[in-house]
């Protein structure tokens, strides 16, 4: 599983890749972290000043949680931007890659923290975009979708079913330097493959 980041394009996806480990799950177990990477990953450096102002939280928080992120090796100092008074971020990776299979059972509560901040984050991208949905060109407002869909299948079809549909988003993606229509936006794509939670079912009055 991937977390709240752009998938990076090209050939490197391994090279531009952490997979977490114990360490690694505590430090991402707070959604302004989350976000924190995300922007870096897909705006490229910036302050924490400049971060703050994207979050909506003061520059000491984000300053806070950009050290915290630093320790556990996420991020590191540009030392070719900034000066004495401004410091400036860089993300050292494009993907988090989740061994939930694993790790969650070592770190079940680290591992729950580390999908609430997820989670929080995909709401978050999910809210701004509906927010604006009415000001975005009619072609891009028939192209949106928001649906869902109940299937019963077992858990093998199921990781065949999210293999499947990350092989149909590959198609789509452009490596660096291709070029681009005109008409092109950036488009985030969420999906969930989770097992439907049963109920007790109601006692007749």
């Amino acid at each position: 599983m991937a977390d709240a980041v752009e998938r990076p394009d090209g050939p490197n996806v391994e090279e531009d890749s952490v997979v977490l480990d114990a360490k690694g799950l505590r430090a991402l177990a707070h959604p302004v972290r989350v976000q924190l990477v995300g922007l870096l990953r897909k705006h490229g450096p910036s302050t924490a000043t400049r971060l703050a102002e994207r979050l909506d939280v003061n520059s000491g928080t984000a300053s806070y949680h950009l050290r915290q992120l630093a320790a556990a090796g996420f991020v590191v100092e540009d030392t070719e931007r900034g000066n004495a008074r401004e410091r400036w971020w860089r993300s050292v990776h494009q993907l988090t890659r989740f061994n939930h299979e694993d790790l969650a059972e070592r770190e079940p509560e680290a591992a729950m923290a580390y999908l609430q901040s997820v989670h929080s984050t995909y709401t978050m991208r999910t809210q701004q975009g509906l927010n604006g949905l009415q000001a975005l060109p009619r072609p891009w407002r028939e192209a949106f979708d928001m649906s869902d869909a109940a299937l019963r299948i077992t858990p093998a079809e199921a990781r065949r079913l999210r293999d499947e549909i990350w092989s149909v988003i590959d198609r789509y993606r452009r490596a660096s330097g291709d070029e681009e229509p005109e008409d092109t936006e950036r488009v985030w794509v969420n999906f969930h493959v989770l097992p439907e939670v049963n109920f007790p079912a109601q006692e007749e009055n």
